[in-house]
């Protein structure tokens, strides 16, 4: 069962929160899966995301790069959410750590999805730790440029009232609380 860490209410009325557990139990109107390109979801996020959602999600990624070629940072790709209790799963390419430029690809991959989710006229949405796990970005970095994304996104008019990051490890959970009292300045 996920539980909740932080929360906070922007001046525009949407909710941000930062959750400890696994992004594939979510009920919000999507989750944001970590992909590659390719959409070939084999491990980690994408991997608990196929398992769970089905073969559809497979499916249906392969149909969307055969359509509009290989994902990048800034035009995620969605599908279903197959078996998965969210409706759609939207599947952001975050960065690789030491190619370049990597705050930036990360900024653009989160504000892609928000984008996404406004387009597909969504309330909700949740995020994994985008490019923490084997893409090597540092934790609290990714925190910061995360949470620094969806203010600035959240500042302009969106139909999404909810946005949470859902976090499963304790090195993370301990950074992104720490990158929260930061932005947010609710202590840990």
């Amino acid at each position: 069962m996920n539980s909740l860490l932080q929360k906070t209410v922007l001046p525009t009325g949407q909710t941000i929160q930062l959750v400890k557990g696994d992004i594939t139990a979510e009920t919000t109107d999507a989750i944001v899966n970590a992909a590659n390109a390719h959409l070939r979801h084999g491990a980690g996020v994408a991997g608990a995301i196929l398992r769970l959602g089905g073969e559809t999600i497979q499916r249906e990624s392969d149909a969307w790069v055969q359509s509009h070629g290989p994902v990048s940072h800034t035009a995620p790709a969605w599908t279903s959410g197959g078996d998965l209790p969210c409706r759609f799963v939207i599947h952001a390419v975050g960065p690789v750590w030491g190619d370049g430029d990597e705050d930036s690809k990360l900024a653009d991959a989160i504000t892609g999805c928000l984008r996404i989710a406004d387009e597909l006229g969504l309330a909700s949405i949740a995020f994994p730790a985008i490019s923490t796990g084997i893409f090597g970005f540092p934790k609290e970095r990714a925190a910061g440029v995360m949470f620094a994304s969806i203010r600035q996104y959240l500042a302009r008019p969106s139909g999404l009232g909810l946005v949470r990051l859902v976090l499963y490890d304790p090195a993370t959970i301990t950074a992104f609380e720490k990158a929260w009292h930061d932005h947010f300045g609710s202590k840990p």
